[in-house]
């Protein structure tokens, strides 16, 4: 397998990928908004793509991070707001990898980390403990929608 940073040219390979995330999350699937909507982060150049294909280019996993900026810190943060790896392919440390490398990458950057929100029901939880993420009991979290 081989973990790269994804380009445009990578665009067919992520959108099953990210498909497959948001019907994950219980949304509908639909590759041609999926596709527009990656092609569009990867146009603008706001937000970073990790991406592990097989050996003959079939994507296994992605994650995508969108950086951020904590102010009272006054640094850079990251966040790693989509994590997957297809079924056919779990079990095989994909994830512990993107995860792993989005952490190198964050250090590299000069940012203070990297943040993500998940499921309360999501296994990957252990996952990310066992890397070293801390769950944050000291904060709430809301959100305002149109």
């Amino acid at each position: 397998m081989k973990l790269l940073r994804a380009t445009l040219d990578d665009l067919e390979t992520i959108v099953p990928l990210f498909d497959g995330y948001r019907v994950f999350y219980k949304q509908e699937s639909n590759l041609d908004v999926a596709r527009k909507f990656v092609r569009e982060r990867l146009v603008k150049k706001d937000s970073v793509i990790f991406l592990v294909v097989s050996e003959d280019g079939e994507g296994m996993g992605f994650t995508q991070l969108y950086p951020s900026f904590s102010s009272v810190s006054m640094q850079r943060v990251f966040i790693l707001n989509d994590l997957f790896v297809s079924n056919a392919f779990r079990g095989r440390g994909i994830g512990e990898a993107l995860l792993e490398h989005a952490q190198v990458f964050a250090r590299n950057e000069g940012s203070r980390g990297l943040t993500l929100e998940t499921a309360v029901d999501n296994p990957a939880q252990r996952l990310y403990e066992r890397l070293g993420w801390k769950k944050d009991d000291a904060v709430f979290h809301y959100t305002w929608e149109i």
